[in-house]
């Protein structure tokens, strides 16, 4: 995932006011919207932890908004209320940042609109032409996917985006590296920290100014980075105990000094997970012998029978499995008891080995390395004369 040419970095410095990210600033929007004289156009966008949505009347053609932020954020604009699909010609997003901005839309065609006076959006918007020879190559595939109506056959479909994701990350990477200074970099972590090596997300924020690693974002992805290094080689392994899926009791500290332990997290729903099991399968006959054990755990809290069903199928209730502990509550989420966190598990799948004395020695998956690197590792252990 790394190197392009990229357009003029717009710095921020300059802006009135806008060198301290904890201050509130004011930001306001005029705007203009072609076809439609009347009715009411939403602006959402995110306040500390919540998202606040405002609404502007129409007048002639015409509306504006006014509020408050202390750093640039995404936003969404749209022309109802109740739009939940951002594929709808009706809504589009931009980031807005704490100055005044002036925006022109069509109705019927939101995803052309045009926002002046926001130099992060300007940024964002360079960043996406960069991709939109890579988005247009993966048209036929997205009309494919979103025309298939079989539950397997999307997810086959589904896999066929990687490459082209892929391109598009390596893009946001070289964008990350060439702009420590801009919003638009700690939003793109904000979503990408689980992709890097602990040391690698690391270096990136420590290349940042000062305001962005005091902003609120970038607190969150600096809290994230230290969630990717309690599940990287060399931290102690966060021990947990939880009912198995006879429901018995596992607890992780029971291994140590016993066994060589690789934590698979995984899902019944996450493809390339199933398609992985074969490989754990033969790696487990080859090595239980000698002191491996593999604990599942899976992101299907709340599907007990998907869980069952396909530990079942995929023939892998021969080693110990758990799910990762997160509970659906009427206001949201509850984390406490969730082990993937303490893992810093951003995707599925990702796998954690730990050795003997509770010491993670290896993650191969989202934020480490690839299935070859832990078969080499796996040799380089059970092959020796005392494991």
């Amino acid at each position: 995932m790394k190197r392009l040419i990229f357009f003029t970095l717009a710095a921020f410095i300059g802006l009135p006011g806008f060198g301290q990210t904890n201050e509130v600033l004011d930001f306001s929007i005029k705007g203009k919207i072609d076809g439609k004289k009347d009715g009411y156009v939403y602006l959402s966008y995110p306040v500390g932890k919540k998202y606040k949505t405002d609404s502007a009347a129409i007048t002639n053609g015409t509306f504006a908004f006014k509020g408050k932020l202390n750093e640039p954020v995404m936003a969404s604009l749209s022309g109802k209320s109740n739009i939940k699909n951002m594929d709808d010609p009706n809504t589009t997003s931009f980031f807005i940042d704490p100055v005044k901005m002036e925006l022109t839309v069509n109705y019927g065609a939101f995803k052309d609109a045009v926002l002046k006076g926001s130099r992060s959006n300007d940024e964002y918007e360079g960043l996406n032409r960069l991709k939109a020879p890579i988005r247009k190559e993966m048209e036929p595939v997205s009309v494919a996917y979103k025309n298939e109506k079989d539950p397997e056959k999307a997810a086959v479909i589904r896999e066929r985006f990687e490459p082209f994701n892929e391109q598009m990350d390596k893009v946001d990477e070289a964008f990350i590296d060439s702009h420590p200074d801009s919003f638009v970099s700690v939003y793109l972590m904000s979503f990408k920290v689980g992709s890097f090596s602990h040391n690698r997300a690391k270096g990136i924020y420590n290349s940042w100014t000062e305001r962005l690693k005091q902003s609120a974002t970038g607190k969150g992805v600096y809290k994230e980075i230290l969630e990717l290094e309690s599940g990287s080689p060399g931290a102690i392994a966060r021990v947990f105990t939880k009912s198995d899926i006879n429901g018995e009791r596992l607890n992780l500290a029971d291994f140590k000094g016993k066994k060589y332990v690789l934590i698979d997290f995984w899902a019944s729903w996450c493809v390339p997970c199933r398609k992985g099991n074969p490989h754990l399968l033969s790696l487990y006959h080859k090595y239980k012998d000698k002191g491996l054990e593999i604990i599942g755990v899976s992101d299907d809290d709340s599907n007990h029978a998907a869980w069952k069903k396909a530990v079942d199928q995929d023939k892998i209730g021969i080693w110990k499995h758990v799910l990762r502990g997160l509970k659906r509550t009427a206001k949201g989420y509850d984390r406490s008891e969730d082990i993937t966190e303490a893992y810093g598990i951003s995707s599925l799948p990702t796998k954690i080995l730990i050795d003997k004395n509770g010491i993670i020695i290896g993650r191969y998956g989202a934020g480490g390395e690839d299935d070859v690197a832990m078969d080499k590792k796996m040799e380089e252990i059970f092959n020796k004369k005392n494991p």
